[in-house]
């Protein structure tokens, strides 16, 4: 009767054992579950109130522009005007509560921005009209000096020429194949026309893609791209002209032929309907940034264009 309780008891001991790591092992998988079903909550919470102060951020850059044009009568953008000056990065608890006794609770949340002038650069839509396909010399001739003023082969605009022709030809035109490159629509996507990443390195912080032809504006250009859209004009007569308006910002067309007699200023301007913002949100080790197109048309702002870009904050 000993002999047989014996296996009978371990039987049990083990069947015991079993249902125990049974039950610790569903304990473990629904505690995970539960955490992780908070974690991808905290997540989404915070992706939604990022985009949302992202939004407000890009609604507060509207506004300034829509007030620089109610205030600014003779059409003129310049760098000394208030859309120019940066948002410094400012912790968001502070525009947000009122008793600034109760923000230490608040979420270590930082928020900095800018509007820049996107006709201070090449607009490479110049190049090809998007209708017809049919290339510009002038422009094409800018392109080529703008790539030397930034040490970048010629080859590279001439590859640029040829991708954005092939891009832009309508579908139907006699002798298209049906392979032709997208479109691009951000600079980055440059290179799709076969553009290497050093030159588009260069070349980045001088053009930029919008979707109607532009010239450039003078009062906030640099060097490079004002010696570009000028025939004949070099690198340092460029730089003249900038510690000019560093003083005395152009304000109508006669003060540019003024400056630049017997040349071809056509494609310089003083007023600009094309604004880059950037929203950059900073939440503990994440940041957020936004980067968006702003059209001006009197005082009607419209969003051509916006990205957000997730990263991490190592390394800032």
């Amino acid at each position: 009767m000993k002999t047989q309780r014996t296996p009978q008891r371990g039987a049990a001991l083990l069947l015991a054992m079993i249902i125990v790591t049974l039950i610790a092992t569903l304990a473990v998988s629904m505690v995970w579950q539960q955490w992780r079903a908070v974690q991808v909550e905290t997540a989404e919470r915070s992706r939604s109130q990022s985009a949302w102060i992202l939004s407000g951020a890009l609604d507060w850059a509207a506004l300034i522009l829509r007030e620089d044009a109610r205030g600014n009568a003779a059409r003129v953008d310049h760098l000394g005007e208030p859309w120019a000056v940066p948002l410094a990065e400012a912790r968001l608890s502070t525009f947000l509560a009122a008793d600034k006794d109760n923000t230490d609770d608040a979420p270590e949340a930082f928020l900095s921005g800018s509007i820049t002038d996107a006709q201070a650069r090449f607009n490479v839509s110049n190049v090809v009209d998007a209708n017809t396909g049919q290339v510009s010399p002038a422009h094409v001739a800018s392109l080529r000096r703008l790539c030397e003023n930034v040490n970048v082969s010629a080859t590279v605009a001439d590859l640029l020429v040829n991708g954005l022709k092939a891009a832009f030809t309508p579908s139907n035109t006699p002798g298209v194949s049906g392979d032709s490159p997208l479109r691009p629509k951000r600079v980055s996507q440059l290179s799709w026309l076969g553009i290497d990443a050093q030159a588009l390195q260069r070349l980045e912080p001088h053009i930029v893609i919008l979707e109607t032809p532009t010239i450039v504006n003078i009062n906030t250009a640099s060097r490079e791209v004002i010696a570009a859209v000028v025939p004949n004009l070099n690198v340092g007569d460029a730089e003249r002209l900038i510690q000019y308006r560093q003083r005395t910002p152009f304000k109508k067309p006669e003060d540019i032929t003024a400056q630049l007699r017997d040349m071809d200023v056509s494609g310089l301007g003083i007023e600009t309907g094309y604004f880059e913002v950037r929203g950059r949100l900073r939440l503990s080790d994440r940041v957020l940034e936004q980067r968006s197109l702003l059209r001006r048309d009197g005082r009607t702002v419209t969003v051509v264009s916006s990205e957000r870009i997730n990263s991490n904050d190592s390394g800032r």
